[in-house]
């Protein structure tokens, strides 16, 4: 397999590749030249892969492995990510990762409710092992379409401490999400899965709630109003700039020379975050929690935009 540019990460070998469910491949990472970044429960890393896009991949192997593992689920309408780990990449390959980068951590808290979905259980299980490293009461709601297709149900099960339940659609009734929030009513929710599921959390909880925290694998489909124009000054380099309706802040940037960081440019990787120095936000990632985006003090340049005539940013 061809090489992948390494300016802006760090190369790894995959060390092995292991089926854990049906099209659900988790690949064992090693580094080449100098250790891995230490990373945090809920973290994710950007895998670059030569001939296929970018894409971010939770960590959910022991965090003090010296080894990264990531999951990968063999998407039925690839966009070429999930396609290329399954059918090309092979143990001995190389990719170039950047990161590791969290905004899934696992906040203090006397109990947790875990809700995964499918492949959504590759942030929680990291967040599982920490909940109980940290004795606290946790419970995780399992669902999937089989247990065929649910990666790391062997290792849950090993965990102690919490209690786990499982819901597989060929074998059960569909899990009635309010009735477990209700039965757990101060816990600190973590979930990652489907739309439909984060969609369905927060009605019940609560858009702007501070108890549920989500990691997201696609943007919601919101609708916002394209909103005027704005200046953005950058204050390192000294330039000022227009943000027109239909541009974001990232292409302005860009447009200026000024080099930005990004993959999914849809407000849910967080890898174009960019520090604020001064102005207002009109906040339109999904990143970013309800504290984080009450200090103002950074933003996600792909997505959201200024509530002020002038953002000054740190670029």
């Amino acid at each position: 397999m061809a090489s992948v540019d390494a300016t802006d990460g760090f190369t790894a070998r995959v060390r092995a590749m292991v089926l854990e469910a049906d099209d659900i491949l988790s690949l064992e990472l090693e580094p080449i030249d100098r250790p891995f970044p230490e990373w945090t429960a809920g973290a994710h890393v950007d895998v670059a892969i030569p001939g296929a896009p970018t894409r971010q991949y939770s960590l959910c192997g022991p965090p003090d492995a010296g080894r990264y593992r990531i999951a990968v689920l063999r998407e039925a309408v690839s966009r070429g990510g999930s396609q290329a780990v399954h059918e090309r990449l092979r143990p001995g390959d190389t990719v170039v990762l950047r990161g590791p980068h969290n905004h899934f951590r696992l906040e203090p808290a006397p109990e947790y409710l875990f809700v995964a979905g499918g492949i959504g259980i590759t942030p929680i299980v990291s967040l599982l092992r920490e909940a109980q490293a940290a004795g606290a009461t946790w419970r995780l709601l399992y669902l999937g379409a089989s247990r065929r297709r649910m990666a790391f149900l062997d290792e849950i099960a090993a965990l102690d401490g919490g209690t786990v339940t499982i819901v597989a659609r060929d074998e059960d009734e569909r899990a009635d999400l309010a009735v477990e929030l209700a039965q757990h009513p101060t816990a600190m929710v973590y979930a990652c899965g489907p739309e439909r599921m984060l969609a369905a959390l927060r009605e019940i909880v609560g858009e702007d709630s501070d108890r549920l925290h989500i990691e997201y694998f696609q943007a919601p489909q919101v609708e916002y109003e394209p909103g005027g124009p704005f200046m953005i000054r950058l204050e390192r380099s000294g330039l000022e700039a227009e943000v027109r309706p239909h541009q974001s802040i990232m292409e302005v940037m860009r447009e200026a020379g000024v080099d930005v960081l990004s993959d999914c440019e849809e407000g849910i990787c967080g890898s174009c975050e960019t520090r604020v120095i001064d102005g207002e936000i009109e906040h339109r990632d999904f990143v970013l929690t309800k504290q984080e985006r009450e200090r103002g003090d950074c933003m996600m340049v792909c997505v959201s935009r200024a509530a002020c005539p002038l953002l000054v940013l740190d670029a």
